[in-house]
C-alpha cells in the first residue's frame, strides 16, 4: 500500500484486498482521486494517503459504480463527485442492494470487521454526471473524463491525463498477474464494444494504462487482450451458428474456463 508514481504528480496505489488499483493525479491548484475504495474505513485510509501527496483541495471519480471503486466517498466530503450518468443511475438504482450483499458476503467469509465497516457505509451519489467526454482543470494540467464505450459495464468512465500519457481504466481493464484474468464479465458488460474500447485506448496513444485490479500495463497489453476480445467474439458467434458447442468454444478459448463461459454470456 504505497503509492507509485507514474509521471509527475501523477499516483497509483495498489491494496491487497481485491487487488483494487486507485489514482490520483495532481495540478498547481487541485487534485483529483480515482476511485474511493469499497467502505467508510478503507476510504478513510486513502484520504489520508492523498493528504501524505498533497494538501490541495480534492475532487473524486468513480469509473464505475461496483463497491470497491465507489464506497468510500464520505471521508473525501464535501466534494465534486464525477461519473458517468450511468454510474448514477447504477448507484440510485442498486447501490444498496450491492452494499448489503457484500456485507452478506463479508460475513460468510468470517471476516466481520469488513462487514461492519459496510453496514456504517453511506453511499454517495455523483454530483458531476458525464454523458461523453467533459475536462477537470487541476491548474496547469487538464484531466480529460471519457466514456468510451460499452465495456465491463455500460458506463465505464476512464480517466485520461493527456500530458502524461496515462489513463486510468477502471475495470475495463484488469492485470491477471495476481489472479485475476484480464477481464471481469458481468451481465452490464458487451462482449463487442469491448474490443472497440480497447482500440479507442490505444487511438489515445497512453504510455501507461492503470487496471482496476493489478498493477499498471502498457499498450502491449491492451493490443494482446483486444485480440483475445476478438477471438472470443468469434467463438460466440461460431455457437450462434450451430458450428460449436458452448463446450466445445470454451476448449477452443485461450482464456481460463470461466472467464469464458462469462464472456459468452454477455451482450
Amino acid at each position: 500500500m504505497t503509492w507509485l508514481e507514474l509521471a509527475d504528480g501523477v499516483y497509483a496505489r495498489r491494496y491487497e484486498e481485491l487487488d483494487l488499483t486507485v489514482g490520483l493525479v495532481v495540478g498547481s491548484d487541485h487534485c483529483l482521486v480515482v476511485d474511493v475504495r469499497g467502505d467508510v474505513e478503507q476510504g478513510a485510509e486513502l484520504a489520508a494517503a492523498v493528504r501524505e501527496i498533497t494538501p490541495l483541495p480534492w475532487s473524486v471519480v468513480y469509473t464505475h459504480a461496483h463497491f470497491d471503486h465507489a464506497f468510500g466517498t464520505t471521508p473525501f466530503l464535501p466534494c465534486d463527485v464525477w461519473a458517468h450518468e450511468g454510474c448514477l443511475t447504477e448507484l440510485t438504482t442498486y447501490g444498496e442492494g450491492a452494499r448489503r450483499k457484500w456485507v452478506q458476503h463479508y460475513l460468510g467469509e468470517n471476516r466481520p470487521e469488513m462487514a461492519e465497516a459496510l453496514e456504517r457505509t453511506v453511499i454517495t451519489l455523483p454530483d458531476k454526471p458525464v454523458s461523453g467526454t467533459a475536462e477537470i482543470d487541476l491548474g496547469g494540467r487538464t484531466v480529460v473524463l471519457r466514456f468510451l464505450g460499452r465495456a465491463h459495464t455500460d458506463h465505464d468512465l476512464f480517466v485520461h491525463v493527456p500530458d502524461a500519457g496515462v489513463i486510468y481504466a477502471g475495470d475495463a481493464v484488469e492485470n491477471a498477474e495476481a489472479g485475476f484474468s484480464a477481464f471481469s464479465f458481468n451481465e452490464d458488460s458487451s462482449l463487442v464494444e469491448w474490443t472497440g474500447v480497447m482500440g479507442a485506448i490505444l487511438e489515445l496513444e497512453p504510455k501507461i494504462i492503470v487496471a482496476g485490479h493489478g498493477a499498471p500495463v502498457d499498450t502491449a497489453f491492451i493490443e494482446k487482450h483486444r485480440e483475445g476480445l476478438r477471438e472470443l467474439t468469434a467463438l460466440k458467434t461460431a455457437i450462434a451458428a450451430g458450428d460449436l458447442t458452448t463446450d466445445e468454444a470454451v476448449a477452443r478459448s485461450s482464456y481460463p474456463d470461466d472467464v469464458t463461459r462469462a464472456a459468452l454470456a454477455t451482450a
